[in-house]
């Protein structure tokens, strides 16, 4: 158990969060949420140990061992794969070392003999004689390719290493388990079976993420960051904003009666506890969620942008028609080949690719900035279409210096300012915020102004590419609502499962050799066995 007693961060005058009493008790996953700046990362800091509280204490169980997702990509560069990831368990890893350094020492004294046998026994009793085929089955299974498990830390790419320091974080069982982002550079499959490998763990897990999707597979509590406080409630991510914006649209309604009230959240309670008895959550998390209740909840202060896209004309008969498209790169590398569909209307089509790269290509070439190898397109006369760039940069690098209000009215029909700054506030750009310079916008209000730029062009057809990129909960929770309302097509890229399961109703999936198109649910193209053949055939891997 992970006990957290009158914590409290504070940076000069800004207390962060203060008089925080917690406890973290065994078999719980524990989802931590806030707003962008909330203070999500340092409070786990504060928890491994790597930042030290204002005030307070944070004390673990006696003999127990924490493990921490490493968020220093380069810090094992001149260690091999396997011994990277078996250093997650350090006292198991300086036993090996120290043993071994004996048995390599040709003049070993006999107390060293006698030493190296009884770090042989502890090493054993640790269950470090598997400690190797262990290590490899956790790579595997994150798909860290056999061939690269001697090799040097220094020789993987970015996301090779990204998936070493996750298997890790999760060698040896660790009594608790800290990970900030862990889904991050995982493709779909490779996240759902960290989703179910963390649903059975029987430790304690305390996790940071902005996918929704893996926050509802594996909690069994949401650990708010609201108010200054923070707080503990039962259930998972979406038991939490459902039932937040449950309560605060019952206070805003101060004529219901307290009955009336207590009713509705009970029907909520009865109707989310049977959905989630039904999912695919381990059975140590779905006993959690049978045990919901209201006696804590509480309404969020967070805020919400308002997405939505309201189209000027219906699309017609035709759409869009791709036909025998293919890129071949510089080098003569095929990136993607024999890509032919129609798009019929009411598609919304979530499209993969074996990397960003494909699909940044694929993307580029629809949008008119890149010319295919082969093949033609040809877009309905009737489609007015808007495009979200994976790499938004070249809207503002030219525009350092101006305002975000000027910045916005260059791409509306109504140029007068209350409607700007209406519009910007309904996008949390709200008071002297609307007068802030294009140049030193974050990431995440970049792809709020981009996404109100296409808003303002009032389009029937979205291109819409990683839009999560850079946005918070509240941000993407938006963006999902807006998409699910929106009576137009469009192509997506992106790797928030929730936002493609909920949003999508076709796949389309690129690969050197060809497609594969599929009319289905996310959820079901993932677990299908005729995409699996698919893949086989049109790739040599099947997953």
């Amino acid at each position: 158990m992970l006990s957290v007693n009158q914590l409290g961060v504070q940076f000069g005058k800004r207390i962060l969060f203060d008089e925080v009493n917690l406890q973290f008790t065994q078999g719980n996953c524990y989802g931590v949420i806030g707003a962008n700046g909330a203070g999500k990362s340092t409070f786990m800091k504060v928890l491994s140990g790597e930042l030290d509280a204002t005030r307070g204490s944070v004390s673990l169980e006696p003999g127990q061992r924490m493990a921490v997702l490493k968020q220093n990509h380069f810090e094992f560069e001149e260690h091999t794969v396997i011994d990277t990831v078996i250093m997650g368990h350090k006292k198991m890893y300086d036993i090996m070392v120290e043993k071994n350094a004996i048995y390599m020492n040709p003049d070993a004294t006999e107390a060293e003999g006698l030493r190296a046998g009884d770090l042989e026994n502890e090493f054993g009793e640790m269950g470090g004689w598997t400690s190797e085929s262990d290590a490899a089955e956790l790579l595997s299974n994150l798909g860290v390719k056999e061939k690269l498990h001697d090799k040097l830390m220094k020789e993987l790419d970015g996301g090779e290493k990204v998936k070493v320091l996750l298997a890790q974080a999760l060698f040896g069982d660790p009594d608790l388990l800290l990970l900030d982002e862990p889904t991050n550079d995982l493709d779909a499959v490779t996240a759902t079976w960290l989703a179910d490998f963390l649903a059975d763990y029987k430790n304690t897990v305390i996790v940071i993420s902005h996918d929704r999707y893996f926050l509802d597979m594996v909690c069994t509590h949401i650990v708010d960051i609201d108010f200054s406080k923070i707080n503990i409630y039962k259930g998972n991510y979406s038991f939490w904003y459902e039932s937040s914006q449950l309560m605060a649209a019952q206070q805003a309604n101060k004529n219901k009666k307290v009955e009336q009230k207590r009713a509705e959240m009970m029907e909520f309670i009865q109707r989310f506890s049977a959905n989630a008895s039904k999912s695919k959550q381990a059975t140590s998390r779905k006993k959690a969620l049978e045990k919901l209740s209201i006696d804590e909840i509480k309404p969020s202060t967070r805020k919400y942008p308002f997405i939505h896209f309201k189209s000027e004309r219906e699309v017609g008969d035709q759409i869009l028609r791709v036909d025998n498209l293919s890129f071949v790169d510089l080098e003569g590398e095929t990136v993607f080949s024999n890509v032919s569909f129609v798009m019929n209307k009411n598609d919304k089509i979530a499209l993969l690719g074996a990397s960003s790269r494909v699909t940044d290509v694929f993307y580029q070439i629809l949008g008119g900035e890149l010319k295919p190898t082969t093949g033609s397109i040809e877009w309905g006369q009737t489609i007015t279409m808007s495009y979200l760039p994976n790499e938004n940069e070249e809207y503002f690098s030219g525009a350092q210096d101006v305002e975000l209000m000027d910045w916005l009215r260059q791409y509306s029909e109504n140029k007068d300012e209350p409607f700007i700054r209406g519009f910007l506030g309904r996008m949390l750009f709200s008071g002297e915020e609307v007068f802030k310079k294009s140049g030193v916008l974050s990431g995440g209000e970049k792809v709020r102004c981009m996404l109100s730029k296409m808003m303002l062009e009032h389009p029937n057809f979205l291109l819409l590419n990683e839009p999560t990129n850079h946005l918070d909960l509240e941000s993407i929770t938006a963006l999902n609502n807006g998409l699910k309302d929106f009576t137009g097509n469009f192509i997506m890229t992106t790797h928030d499962h929730e936002l493609i399961n909920t949003s999508t109703n076709r796949i389309i999936e690129l690969t050197p050799k060809g497609i594969i198109d599929q009319l289905m649910e996310f959820n079901d193209y993932l677990t299908s066995a005729k995409v699996k053949g698919q893949r086989q055939e049109l790739t040599g891997v099947s997953v």
